[in-house]
């Protein structure tokens, strides 16, 4: 019993841990951004909040989408199958685009109703222009995304994490130079760390498509036919993509609704929970790389019609996130006064932190469960399932549960963590018996 998940889990580490690389490095640019904007003020880290909290729901929604080429890539490439790699790479770019900038035009839109959110007026003031910037990056964001999630469908997780951790230094020394205003550059405060991004998206996408052409990963599929858009193929991403995409707003949103209950007590609780909600995502994100690269295996594993190998790489999976989310629990535990003081000075903020920082040790495990069980589904083109234990978890059990605990019980910014807590559980659970009752119907035990 040991012996065929041993057998696992060291694969499975060594294609999770560039994407978990690629993750934390993405999610320390946000740490850094808070860490950065935090410097200037209380007003602008509440600002970046508040475009952040926004624009993540797009950003996922795109990325979801996305991430419907990683399953189709990796059966093909498991079945050894190069022309339908080829082809779902291909189709992926035309899908990506067009969606980009549908998503684009999306979030644009959103600007008319930011002053009408019930956040303070120099909150929002700070808040529009950086969210614009943050808009523009979508379409390059996509057109990454597409050769991302073709690269990974093929096993190989090391050229997107070298190009991400490439953006995100470029994005960090961007931020200085334009949140301080050195090297002769103005001092532009939240709207700097917008440009950072903008600029670092825009050349990992450059980057990315100049690499295909000269890297050996991509030798295989070079002299295929380019093939026309199909609205067909078009559908099939859609349909594999938006219901990831989807599942991953709704959890997103929820979070997203929390930041606005946030502003409506205080600026300092807004801050405080934007510093809590980048350590959680980091450890979110590092657990979610684990979940991609189990997406990767289970698809490949279909391909080769090994069935056992799916059930055991899973466990292996869920193995090793467990512990590693036992560990981030214990230290948002003990060390919740030190880690916030990290990213400011005020007490308030501290201290209304610490207090954030116990929920999130608690509901660690359970986010790091529901991640990595999504990843398996994702590998087994599961993925309506997700979307509706997810709109319960979250809409049915979480917010509800964080808006009475906070407001009608006086529990303050502590409860709509509470709220957190009940729906990351909720999803964990119901995930993790999809999986099981899921694969026992398709393969038996």
């Amino acid at each position: 019993m040991q012996n065929k998940y041993s057998a696992h889990y060291w694969p499975n580490i060594k294609l999770a841990t560039p994407v978990v690389l690629a993750q934390a490095g993405q999610m320390l640019v946000n740490v850094a951004d808070t860490v950065m904007v935090g410097q200037v003020g209380t007003i602008p880290l509440a600002a970046a909040s508040l475009a952040n909290s926004i624009f993540i729901n797009v950003m996922v929604l795109g990325m979801g989408i996305s991430f419907a080429l990683t399953p189709l890539v990796g059966k093909a490439f498991g079945a050894k199958n190069k022309e339908d790699c080829a082809y779902w790479f291909q189709q992926g770019l035309y899908a990506n685009a067009i969606i980009g900038v549908l998503l684009s035009l999306l979030a644009g839109a959103i600007v008319l109703i930011m002053p009408y959110m019930g956040q303070e007026t120099a909150v929002v003031e700070e808040a529009i222009p950086y969210y614009i910037l943050l808009v523009l990056s979508i379409l390059p964001l996509q057109l990454f995304n597409n050769y991302k999630q073709f690269a990974e469908g093929l096993s190989n997780t090391k050229v997107a994490m070298i190009i991400t951790i490439g953006g995100n230094v470029l994005n960090i020394a961007l931020n200085y130079v334009f949140i301080y205003g050195h090297f002769g550059a103005p001092a532009l405060g939240v709207v700097g760390a917008g440009i950072g991004t903008l600029v670092s998206r825009i050349l990992m996408a450059v980057t990315f498509m100049i690499v295909s052409r000269q890297i050996s990963l991509f030798n295989n599929y070079r002299g295929i036919h380019l093939s026309k858009f199909s609205m067909s193929a078009f559908r099939r991403i859609w349909k594999l993509g938006l219901p990831i995409g989807l599942q991953s707003v709704i959890e997103v949103f929820a979070f997203s609704l929390g930041s606005i209950m946030m502003g409506w007590i205080n600026a300092v609780s807004m801050a405080a929970h934007q510093i809590v909600l980048s350590m959680a995502s980091l450890t979110y994100m590092m657990s979610s790389g684990l979940g991609s690269a189990t997406t990767i295996k289970v698809s490949i594993f279909r391909g080769k019609k090994e069935y056992p190998s799916i059930k055991d790489s899973a466990f292996a999976s869920l193995h090793l996130v467990v512990l590693f989310m036992t560990i981030m629990g214990i230290l948002f535990v003990s060390l919740r006064y030190f880690l916030p003081s990290l990213f400011v000075d005020e007490l308030d903020v501290i201290e209304t932190a610490a207090g954030l920082m116990l929920v999130a040790g608690l509901f660690q495990i359970f986010d790091g469960i529901q991640v990595v069980a999504l990843g398996i589904l994702r590998g087994l083109e599961d993925v309506v399932m997700p979307v509706i234990g997810a709109g319960i978890a979250y809409w049915v059990i979480s917010l509800p549960i964080g808006y009475l605990t906070a407001f009608t019980f006086d529990a303050g910014p502590v409860g709509i963590w509470i709220g957190y807590l009940a729906g990351l559980s909720s999803a964990g659970v119901f995930l993790l018996w999809r999986f099981r009752s899921l694969y026992k119907k398709r393969y038996g035990k």
